[in-house]
């Protein structure tokens, strides 16, 4: 019992619970600010900017299972994996990103899904045509800030998601 209780001995902390909430709640904002931009701000995304957004809804239960893993110790292969898992849903994310802002930026031509729709010339269905919703062209970015689309941010934030869950994956066991 005293060698328990030792006031020399060091305080180890497993982290990787605390890697896994920081995970989580980063993916939750970032999806989230993009939901608050598209339902409060009126922004209306592109086929490319929801696609972005597809590693977070599959990350967030990702790092949750993560986070229930670290906390409940489950076996140190399980939690890494979910980290690993992580990882490279935020690579792809930020993937997406860089792809969205090349397009932005005219360095290359974004998908055929990505235009912003051709308005039909036939006279019967232009009315139809008037009250679909087209989203906007991939091209046109639809605020930037500090000079940066809401595709390069979500590089950015993809990049650190990136760099906690690769932490959580390969920091030493304490």
């Amino acid at each position: 019992m005293a060698d328990r209780l030792s006031l020399d001995r060091p305080i180890t902390r497993n982290r990787r619970p605390a890697l896994a909430a920081a995970l989580a709640i980063g993916m939750a904002l970032v999806v989230g600010g993009a939901l608050a931009f598209e339902h409060i701000g009126g922004y209306i995304p592109c086929a490319l900017c929801l696609q972005q957004r597809t590693p977070y809804y599959v990350g967030i239960p990702v790092a949750l299972l993560a986070l229930l893993s670290a906390a409940m110790r489950w076996p140190a292969m399980v939690t890494r994996a979910l980290f690993l898992i992580a990882a490279a849903l935020m690579a792809y994310g930020a993937g997406l990103g860089a792809y969205h802002s090349g397009v932005e930026w005219g360095w290359w031509e974004g998908p055929a899904a990505c235009g912003g729709g051709a308005v039909s010339t036939d006279a019967g269905s232009l009315l139809n045509d008037l009250n679909a919703l087209r989203p906007p062209s991939c091209a046109d970015a639809a605020l930037r800030v500090l000079g940066l689309s809401f595709a390069g941010w979500n590089v950015i934030a993809s990049v650190g998601l990136l760099a906690i869950a690769l932490k959580g994956a390969f920091a030493p066991a304490q």
